[in-house]
């Protein structure tokens, strides 16, 4: 074809033809380019390999006049300007000399400028992992790699990953809250119990998230506890430096490549939404599992050469003493929870687990609290059960109105539905005390899911005494007691049987 050089894959087809018996004419006809062409093939004169370098400039230098006098001395200076901030600078300085049809041509030039004198690049070093010598951590966001829900609503959370380096041995964990030390701490115990064994080092990176909102003598205490933490394994604690995170490439890249495996996996799977955390968790520890299986033999041999583990797990929870305010209401962790109304006035010590608080009274564990966490940015969390302070509500039910906590009262979707009805039917009095007392029976009753759908189902609400009757049925004082009233000759009997 005129005006194409002729490429090796022409160059083989030619050569083909003519070993099979074709003409100089077909052969060449079939490669499309001309018989002449061929005949230079043979002789050994054409191909791309005979094609001369060009050495001589097709055009004029368009930045023949600037470039030594002004650009060169700019990128000297400062030798990470861009193009076309250069571009921009030419376009200013000298009007409608520059168009932008060159800026290709300037990109190109400083470019080869770069390499030739240009600052010297960083340099990176791949490493030779040994067996049981390193385990790397960190945490890592979905992003735009997959998008969860647990029953509709999206799931704001991210991914804690362990990793083998020598084996790519992985653990991972679903983290509804941020990069905490009890985050941390409580996911590398049940990475290490799933394990059998922990590492002579683990690397992390500088934890900075970790100690985001502490003050400095929490941070040296955040730090001293990590350290006692690594003591009880027998690990040596190591950092890479802050922002160099190649220094972490051994967990940075298989985040990538784990979180595509979750996106690939969730299509196969048809749905991205699950039932619950725990639904969703079990899914990834499965998948995780799976993918573990495939490195089976290396992971055998790293088995062989990690610590034993202690008999008990290292310290992963956090403690915290706080005071039972008159609202019933703690605050851990910007998280407000009620507590029974017995502990108003009292002072707890408060032990914060990843995904539970157990709260003791002096030495004595009273109870615990399910986890919640705070939204984010200043949105603090509440975690509100109104079984805590329903005794007192019903006494005075005219402060559910206007209660702070209203809306986190009411227990779920349901009874929001009937407060909403009921506060439109009836008058705001009324409504008020329909709505206690329901959640009195409720909470007596034991019956939360089943009061409120079969609240939903009836035209009109029903009376008090008819839910109560239903759900919650307690002895009236006009009921009759029955009972047999012995014959007075019985009692003769047992009298005299008495008698010596």
């Amino acid at each position: 074809m005129p005006g194409s050089w002729i490429n090796h894959i022409q160059k083989g087809l030619y050569m083909t033809s003519r070993h099979t018996g074709d003409s100089q004419e077909r052969a060449a006809s079939r490669s499309g380019f001309s018989e002449r062409s061929g005949r230079r093939i043979e002789k050994g004169e054409g191909g791309p390999e005979h094609r001369k370098p060009r050495r001589h400039r097709t055009r004029k230098d368009p930045f023949a006049a600037v470039w030594q006098p002004e650009l060169v001395p700019m990128l000297e200076a400062y030798p990470s300007l861009k193009a076309i901030t250069l571009l921009e600078y030419l376009q200013r300085q000298y009007p409608g000399q520059y168009p932008d049809s060159i800026r290709r041509t300037l990109e190109r030039r400083v470019k080869q400028w770069r390499a030739t004198y240009g600052p010297e690049k960083e340099v990176i070093f791949r490493q030779l992992h040994e067996p049981g010598l390193m385990g790397i951590s960190d945490f890592t966001e979905p992003k735009d790699s997959f998008h969860i829900t647990i029953r509709g609503k999206a799931l704001d959370h991210r991914l804690f990953h362990f990793r083998l380096p020598f084996s790519g041995w992985s653990f991972v964990r679903v983290i509804e809250g941020g990069e905490s030390f009890v985050a941390l701490t409580s996911s590398l115990n049940d990475a290490f119990q799933r394990l059998g064994g922990a590492p002579q080092t683990h690397r992390t990176d500088s934890l900075s998230a970790a100690y985001k909102n502490l003050n400095k003598d929490e941070q040296q205490d955040a730090t001293q506890r990590y350290q006692e933490f690594c003591d009880h394994y027998g690990m040596k604690p190591t950092r890479n430096n802050r922002g160099i995170s190649h220094e972490n490439g051994a967990i940075e890249s298989p985040h990538g490549h784990l979180k595509c495996r979750i996106g690939q996996a969730l299509m196969l799977r048809g749905s991205s939404d699950f039932d619950s955390v725990e639904s969703y968790s079990s899914w990834l520890d499965s998948l995780v599992s799976k993918l573990n299986l495939r490195k089976q033999d290396k992971i055998t041999e790293e088995r062989a050469a990690l610590i034993p583990l202690p008999l008990v797990r290292a310290t992963d929870y956090d403690e915290i003493v706080c005071s039972v305010s008159s609202t019933c209401t703690i605050i851990v962790k910007r998280v407000t929870y009620t507590v029974p109304s017995r502990l108003i006035g009292e002072s707890l010590r408060v032990r914060v687990y990843e995904h539970h608080l157990e709260l003791f009274l002096g030495n004595d564990k009273t109870f615990e609290l399910q986890r919640a966490f705070s939204k984010g940015g200043n949105k603090r969390g509440r975690s509100i059960e109104f079984r805590h302070v329903i005794e007192s509500l019903v006494k005075k039910p005219q402060a559910f109105r206007h209660s702070v906590l209203r809306d986190d009262l009411l227990p779920n979707d349901q009874f929001r539905a009937i407060w909403k009805r009921v506060d439109a039917e009836m008058e705001a009095h009324f409504a008020c005390k329909f709505i206690v007392n329901v959640l009195y029976i409720a909470a007596k009753g034991d019956c939360v899911q089943a009061l409120g759908d079969w609240l939903l189902e009836q035209d009109d609400m029903p009376p008090l005494h008819q839910i109560r009757q239903r759900f919650y049925p307690t002895p009236s004082a006009h009921d009759q007691v029955s009972g047999k009233q012995h014959d007075i000759v019985d009692y003769d009997a047992l009298i005299k049987a008495g008698q010596p």
